[in-house]
């Protein structure tokens, strides 16, 4: 077994302070949500707050849905991002151009939506892919769990794997030894109330990540 741990993104943050600390505790990753449906919605104000407040080493995500090239990389630069999370039904294309201009690309798909996990071959320039589940209101997997072993086979073009949906400190190793991830991705698992977040179940769940027993090395998604 490798002692490698996984990578961990805390999505949905709203305040520079719970990033700061979800840093401390161990994420590597904090996504900042430019959905304005999203209860987790931020500014490009607050965004640019919590990736100043970021260490080097924790990469600042911005999640975007349906977004245009001009409209993703304006708050790549102002907003300090380092890498962009496609939710909607963005053309491949997209994914090149933000790639030529060295932002690190999670395009998301989906067990049972569009664009589905069969269309990574679509991506063939995504940096990693995001697999959740499709359902309720909200682009994203909407706290929903599924059957995370269904992707465990899954090539995806050779790029890496970030689990989401559904995860929290109590269910991420099951997730993990069923689907073979190289990172994982939380939110509502953590939370208080949409947008603010538990800091004791962030440090729960990241100690929990640390207790995992992988079966191969994970490869790095944020940096």
């Amino acid at each position: 077994m490798s002692s490698s741990v996984l990578q961990v993104k805390i999505c949905g943050l709203t305040s520079a302070q719970e990033a700061e600390a979800s840093a401390a505790f161990g994420a590597s990753a904090i996504g900042c949500v430019f959905y304005p449906r999203s209860p987790r919605f931020v500014t490009d104000e607050q965004a640019r707050e919590i990736s100043l407040a970021l260490p080097p080493g924790v990469a600042a995500v911005g999640v975007f849905v349906n977004e245009d090239y001009d409209a993703i990389m304006r708050r790549v630069e102002y907003c300090r991002l380092r890498g962009a999370q496609l939710h909607g039904q963005e053309p491949p294309d997209l994914v090149k151009r933000l790639r030529a201009a060295e932002v690190t690309v999670i395009k998301a798909l989906y067990v049972n939506g569009t664009p589905s996990v069969g269309e990574s071959a679509s991506y063939p320039e995504a940096s990693a892919f995001l697999v959740e589940a499709k359902g309720g209101s909200l682009p994203g997997g909407n706290a929903l769990s599924w059957e995370w072993g269904a992707v465990r086979e899954k090539a995806f073009e050779g790029s890496p794997l970030v689990l989401a949906g559904g995860l929290h400190a109590g269910n991420v190793a099951e997730a993990v030894a069923a689907a073979s991830p190289d990172a994982v991705d939380v939110s509502s698992g953590v939370e208080a109330s949409p947008g603010r977040k538990d800091l004791s179940k962030v440090r729960e769940f990241l100690e929990a990540v640390r207790k995992i027993e992988i079966r191969r090395p994970p490869r790095a998604v944020f940096f």
